[in-house]
């Protein structure tokens, strides 16, 4: 999952991109919306955080014309008030949640996750392909009932497979939703994740490579 934080305050925003980055997503920043459109017309995310106030605006405004422009990715609005009036107008500009400052770090972790999986009804809470679960809630993943232990990076490529699944998802793809900009797009960070993956479900492999396109969840035939 792929997030963009929009926070003209250095500290904080570097507070919450570390945090959104333990729990395992993917995390651009932004500390202008000169800067925030130039990563929303290069990047498909999964949600936007964006503080209310900052030094070229109001984010409530721009949410508004990025609402009309057909951008329906969630977005949770950061306010130094919770004032109710500003909260309505967030929310009719098109916010899916409000939060005030000071907030909880891991609370916002967790309301950003559930935006995440909000989008588009697309995302589960609980993803089975074949004898492979994972619980999104719980971040646990276990193969035959065996309880597995993954990195944050390896359960984050395993959910983009599940969903995906029976499609095969590129190489691109598997980049653009499991890291952020930091991410070298020659390297071979895919390869070595779907290495550790591979290895660790154990046999028989339930990750094939499709040459020339990416990878694919294909199950073993159980008969």
């Amino acid at each position: 999952m792929r997030v963009l934080i929009l926070e003209d305050d250095g500290l904080i925003r570097d507070t919450v991109v570390i945090a959104l980055r333990s729990a395992g997503l993917a995390v651009d920043a932004a500390a202008c919306w000169h800067q925030a459109e130039m990563r929303l017309a290069l990047n498909d995310y999964d949600c936007l955080v964006l503080d209310r106030v900052i030094t070229d605006g109001d984010s409530a405004d721009q949410l508004y014309e990025l609402r009309r422009r057909g951008i329906a990715v969630p977005v949770m609005l950061l306010a130094r008030s919770d004032d109710l009036h500003d909260r309505v107008a967030g929310f009719e500009a098109g916010a899916d949640d409000y939060v005030a400052k000071p907030f909880a770090t891991v609370e916002l972790v967790h309301r950003v996750r559930a935006l995440c999986r909000r989008r588009g009804s697309t995302r589960p809470a609980f993803l089975r392909v074949g004898d492979v679960e994972l619980d999104a809630a719980r971040r646990q993943v276990r193969r035959a009932g065996v309880l597995l232990t993954l990195t944050l990076k390896e359960f984050a490529v395993l959910e983009r497979l599940m969903m995906r699944h029976p499609s095969v998802v590129s190489r691109t793809e598997l980049i653009e939703h499991c890291w952020d900009e930091m991410a070298d797009p020659v390297s071979n960070v895919v390869d070595v994740i779907i290495a550790q993956l591979r290895r660790k479900l154990g046999a028989p492999a339930v990750i094939a490579t499709v040459r020339g396109v990416g990878y694919q969840m294909a199950p073993a035939d159980p008969s």
